[in-house]
């Protein structure tokens, strides 16, 4: 039985099949051979992965740089008895660990996902007898019969056929339903194309067949997808990255600083317990607390902002990575066209008119050289447009302001564009009441209608179908007035080929006249004399924000590239309208691949033809996620897109993975890391700009608030050098550290994005947080807050002014040169005024509240005691504001120099 497992069903005879299946076309497996062969293969369902336990995920989300800060402060209050601030630190700590714990586990979940798409009723023949089984009891060699409806339960081999249609969209991107056929295939033969398979997870539309099953459970296709996903690799966000990145550095620095001011006190022979509170309060000072707390909620912020753009984030730092996004590789069908076909051309005798609008709503003209016409002076268009509507069995109607098609999607887009020319398919009919059909059949490639013509002797016969099947039968073509004419094929012919070779889908019209007396018609009323009428082509069209989007994203330096299941001709016309396009050919690197042009490439070739073309078609689940990988290789952050159950190992891979809301499987969902409620490509874009926009505030609240943490420390760290008492003490450093990183560091998580966000090229993946131009701001702004705050505790206590004076004084110079320094942190290159003074109302009340509970610290007795501080008069708080003041125009000032350097280099 090992010879089961073979990978080339499609390309193996039904006999030989069936032979090496042990198993027989009328009698099916016998029931003792059903038990024996699942004990050897298992059920037919996924095997579900062992993964961490809950207990170890949830303690996995304190394993974190950031989180080991927190703790540090944490720990340090509790041992400070400052019952309060620990408790907030710690719940922070707390919050942010079942936030994360609730987000994890999505692999589990999208196998959770996968085993439910599999799960169904199966109809099979056992021992000669037709049965319903549940699809877990499937083994090899069992002959499953398919109806219209049904689910397939198992990868099958079909041996039976009878116009059967199976959407493989989920599994393969495909767009529209596949036509089946019981044709050997070559081996070679990519899974988009094996019409003599079904697999499982895939639905059948129309038609009946019967298969044999070949693969069950983790030996499906959708199986390899499950093991592809449970063995994908999940990166970290470029985010986490950099935050780990800096708080390691951090760490090692707030370390160092306190061992450094512990060993030099000591050394000047101070008390070890004094020397000890020392360099806690350095600690204190040095660990920005309000940091993992701003980052969460900057992140929070950007989630809403996001969900009222149509994108849901799934994963908090998926946010910030959006806004580090350099590719963005989309599915082409729903995303970057309307998935609504629409008839673009339509060609009749030597006319060739083009048809406006898109989707299924009826608003649009049709044009005869760039000139509106009037159909119904032009009687072979209207004769080929009532063709297209009355040879149909589709609906169109409104729904809640949308239209939509209820049946096939081609023929919904031969109504819509009758409906362009003023014919309501209701009406018409009634006028043209139908007498009878016959059905499209995939063998003959055609379908026909038979109607009744008012105050006529005779009936009418209009067919539709592909070229091929109305050309052989056709004997003349309707001139542009009806008139019968020669049948030209070879200029019919090119005129399709042509279309074709754009992408679009040509079906042909023709018609018949039969006596009044026949209601019946079969294949042999229209196997020749057909009077050609003319064609009508078709593509789904790319959504018009679709297209806007695309070029922001170019100017934005963020490369789009499509990956679809579909032909690569349609992919290729798509990629030309919406602007995924390059210069062709170069250095043996092509525009456009298929996947089997991708499966003969080295590792090398592939990735540079991943980074080189835009457009890959007809690509397998594997290559998805090798595409992806090839891109990373490049260091490149790549977005990716998909609705289907092929989508999701490369959605999970993906440094953002992007799922459809609305077709998406939920698979694919549980995959990704966001999720696009309305399918618009549009809504990547502008997710990307809302990203970048959070990144930016992120960065400006960390170059706010570490040069106060510097500030702190080398305040400390002199006190102890010089010799003198502590200018502030542990307590008064927690003050200033909570409460101005809540009330003025994250009112600036609420900066709206600054002008020109998306004309900007996106960050380099390998680029710090912090720049070389940030990081000197952050140590000018700290030496600044060293100087004014020791400046001004050794000014006061020179004066007469007692100890707990002196240090209120320095408490207040660190908040005020905080809140000017605020102002200047809203724009980290350019004035608050370009922005607009404004444009932030939250902050405004933030730095009104913080100025409100400055007076409370310093003149409320309760205060006073609890923190050691003691009121001040008007001359003190001038010199404050003096010193605040000075700090904002050396920054402006820096900012100045930076940008006239910056545009002289440039």
């Amino acid at each position: 039985m090992e010879r089961i497992l073979s990978p080339h069903w499609h390309h193996l005879p039904e006999d030989e099949v069936l032979d090496l299946l042990n198993s027989d076309k009328k009698k099916g497996l016998d029931i003792f051979e059903t038990e024996e062969r699942a004990k050897q293969f298992g059920p037919n369902r996924l095997t579900a992965k062992a993964g961490k336990s809950a207990f170890t995920r949830f303690m996995l989300q304190f394993n974190q740089p950031l989180v080991y800060i927190l703790l540090s402060a944490g720990i340090i209050t509790l041992l400070l008895q400052e019952w309060v601030d620990a408790g907030v630190i710690l719940a922070v700590v707390l919050v942010n660990a079942i936030v994360g714990f609730s987000q994890e586990s999505k692999a589990v979940k999208a196998i959770d996902a996968l085993s439910k798409t599999m799960t169904a009723q199966a109809t099979v023949i056992r021992s000669g007898k037709k049965q319903q089984v549940d699809s877990t009891e499937l083994v090899p060699g069992d002959i499953v019969i398919l109806q219209s409806g049904d689910k397939v339960p198992a990868d099958l081999r079909l041996i039976e056929i009878r116009d059967l249609q199976v959407d493989e969209s989920a599994l393969t991107g495909e767009s529209l339903p596949v036509e089946k056929n019981q044709d050997i295939l070559a081996h070679d033969v990519v899974l988009a194309d094996r019409r003599n398979m079904a697999y499982a997870s895939s639905l059948v539309t129309f038609g009946q067949g019967v298969g044999i099953v070949v693969a069950t459970g983790d030996k499906t296709e959708v199986g390899k997808i499950s093991q592809l996903i449970s063995e994908t690799e999940e990166l970290e966000t470029p985010l986490t990255k950099k935050i780990a990145h800096f708080s390691h550095i951090l760490l090692y620095i707030i370390i160092g600083l306190a061992a450094l001011t512990f060993a030099v006190g000591v050394y000047r022979g101070e008390n070890m317990v004094d020397m000890f509170m020392a360099a806690v309060a350095l600690a204190v000072g040095a660990i920005p607390e309000g940091l993992p707390a701003a980052v969460t909620i900057t992140l929070a912020i950007g989630v809403s902002r996001m969900a009222k753009r149509r994108a849901i984030i799934r994963k908090l730092p998926a946010v910030e990575t959006l806004g580090s996004t350099t590719v963005i590789c989309s599915d082409k069908t729903g995303t970057l066209t309307e998935n609504q076909m629409t008839v673009t051309e339509i060609v009749g005798a030597d006319k060739k008119y083009s048809v406006t609008g898109s989707g299924y709503s009826p608003n649009g003209e049709i044009l005869l050289n760039n000139k509106r016409i009037v159909p119904a002076d032009q009687p072979l268009l209207k004769e080929l447009l009532l063709a297209g509507v009355l040879c149909n069995d589709t609906s169109l109607k409104e729904k809640e302001g949308s239209w939509v098609v209820q049946g096939d999607p081609t023929e919904g887009a031969l109504l819509v564009a009758g409906r362009k020319a003023g014919f309501d398919e209701t009406e018409l009919s009634e006028h043209y009441s139908r007498i009878d059909a016959i059905p499209f059949e995939s063998q003959h490639q055609y379908m026909a209608t038979l109607h009744a013509i008012p105050d006529a002797d005779y009936n009418i016969i209009y067919v539709k179908g592909s070229l091929e099947a109305i050309l052989e039968r056709s004997s003349v073509a309707l001139g542009s007035n009806l008139q019968p004419g020669e049948l030209v094929a070879d200029a019919i012919e090119k005129s399709a080929e042509t279309m074709a070779a754009r992408g679009l889908r040509v079906l042909a019209f023709a018609r018949k006249t039969i006596n009044k007396a026949d209601e019946k018609i079969d294949h042999a009323d229209i196997q020749n004399d057909l009077e050609f009428i003319g064609l009508q082509a078709m593509i789904d069209p790319p959504r018009p924000e679709a297209i806007k989007a695309v070029k922001a994203c170019q100017t934005a330096g963020v490369s789009v590239k499509m990956i679809t299941g579909d032909h690569v001709l349609t992919a290729k016309e798509i990629g030309r309208q919406i602007g995924i396009t390059n210069s062709g050919e170069q250095n043996g690197l092509k525009s456009a691949y298929t996947g089997k042009e991708l499966e003969q490439l080295s590792d090398s070739e592939f990735i540079r033809a991943a980074n080189y073309a835009g457009i890959f078609a007809r690509v397998t689940p594997e290559q998805k996620l090798r595409l992806v990988q090839a891109l990373q290789s490049s260091a490149h952050v790549v977005a990716m897109t998909g609705d289907g159950v092929n989508d999701a190992p490369a959605l999970k891979r993906a440094d953002i993975g992007t799922a459809m809301g609305i077709t998406g499987t939920e698979v694919a969902k549980e995959a990704s890391d966001m999720v696009l409620t309305d399918d618009n490509f549009a809504s990547i874009e502008a997710a990307v700009e809302e990203g970048r926009g959070v990144f930016d505030n992120l960065t400006k609240f960390i170059v706010w608030t570490l040069p106060t943490n510097l500030g702190e420390g080398l305040v400390i760290l002199a006190a102890i050098f010089a010799g003198v008492m502590l200018p502030i003490i542990p307590l008064q450093i927690l003050w200033i550290n909570m409460t101005t990183a809540i009330l003025l560091g994250l009112m600036l998580a609420f900066e709206p994005k600054e002008p020109g966000i998306m004309m900007r090229k996106p960050r380099n993946p390998q680029t710090p947080i912090l720049t070389g131009n940030l990081i000197l701001r952050i140590l000018l702004v700290g030496g600044m807050m060293l100087l004014g705050a020791f400046g001004i505790f050794k000014w006061e206590l020179d004066r007469g002014m007692s100890l707990e004076e002196a240090r209120t004084a320095a408490v207040n110079v660190f908040v005020f040169i905080e809140i000017f320094y605020l102002f200047n942190s809203r724009s980290l290159s350019g004035s608050v005024f370009k922005i607009g003074f404004f444009s932030n109302p939250i902050l405004f009340a933030g730095v009104a509240i913080m100025i409100t509970l400055q007076m409370l610290f310093t003149y409320v007795p309760l205060f006073n005691s609890m923190f050691q501080s003691a009121p001040i008069g008007w001359d003190v708080w001038g010199r404050v504001l003096l010193i605040a003041l000075a700090t904002s125009l050396v920054v402006a000032i820096e900012k100045w120099i930076t940008n006239k350097r910056f545009k002289r280099t440039a």
